[in-house]
């Protein structure tokens, strides 16, 4: 498992990633795809967080507005109305956590960071808000940057590509440079499997996975439990823990650096098991 050491700087704390990273998905949402991921009471919310924590997350990814194709559209008050009671009650339990905040909203990012969240995770990349890559500069904290063709609502609408991997690349530059000029020094890529991708382009993009590697940036990998696996294995969500593995075990081996999934236990186990095994 070959991988560049990164190291991301998170409110005065650094994160290592010479060895890969989990981040743990908790979804303050009623109709996110994977049903066992929603959690709207704040307990609930405080109670995930802690699991998330003692099966290895290093990070928790918090999402108020589901991103699913076809979700229905909540305003970024909405969203705030559902980050802040929990990043305030997870801070509260676990002072040392650190937090990431799935929004494309600048002023969702803002107050969510001011609140104590360390990371934003852009699924736009900067799209559909013009103030979040001026804003993510200012507040100094990682910025994940996620290709989409299209938005949320219309992504999945036949998706075209020539070259999925070389023109998601190309995107990647562009946008790499627009974010190291708007002041922001820790980018991380994803390449958004699933977000205007057919299950052939995820599986392309997936192949050439280590070729983003030449952009000297993190790649976070987000492919728990999607329509990737499970169409493709003819199940659902709920029987796609053991597909997920196998492509986080792919990502890894292609050099993946962060590792945005449901099932953090599964996850890091498969890290630890690829981690010994090319320490030999």
């Amino acid at each position: 498992m070959n991988i560049q050491p990164y190291t991301l700087s998170c409110r005065g704390q650094l994160v290592d990633l010479s060895t890969p990273v989990v981040m743990g998905i908790i979804n303050i949402t009623n109709d996110s795809f994977y049903a066992e991921s929603r959690s709207r009471h704040l307990q609930h919310i405080i109670e995930k967080a802690g699991e998330h924590l003692a099966n290895g997350a290093r990070i928790l990814d918090l999402g108020a507005q589901s991103t699913r194709p076809g979700a229905a559209t909540i305003g970024a008050q909405e969203e705030l109305d559902r980050l802040l009671p929990a990043i305030h009650g997870i801070i509260n339990h676990y002072p040392e956590v650190i937090i990431s905040v799935d929004t494309y909203h600048a002023a969702v990012a803002e107050k969510t960071v001011q609140a104590g969240a360390a990371i934003i995770n852009d699924v736009s990349a900067g799209e559909m808000d013009p103030d979040m890559l001026t804003t993510a500069g200012r507040l100094q904290v990682p910025y994940i940057a996620m290709h989409m063709r299209g938005t949320p609502a219309t992504m999945q609408k036949d998706p075209q590509y020539d070259n999925v991997v070389r023109e998601v690349l190309d995107y990647f530059i562009q946008k790499t440079a627009q974010c190291r000029a708007a002041g922001i020094n820790d980018v991380i890529l994803d390449p958004g499997f699933g977000f205007g991708k057919t299950i052939a382009h995820n599986y392309t993009l997936l192949r050439g996975l280590n070729l983003f590697h030449i952009l000297e940036c993190p790649v976070l990998v987000g492919v728990s439990r999607k329509s990737m696996i499970y169409r493709l294995l003819n199940t659902t969500p709920e029987a796609a823990l053991n597909g997920t593995t196998v492509i986080h075990t792919l990502a890894l081996q292609q050099g993946a650096h962060l590792l945005r999934v449901h099932d953090v236990k599964e996850a890091a186990e498969t890290v630890k098991l690829l981690q010994y095994m090319h320490s030999l």
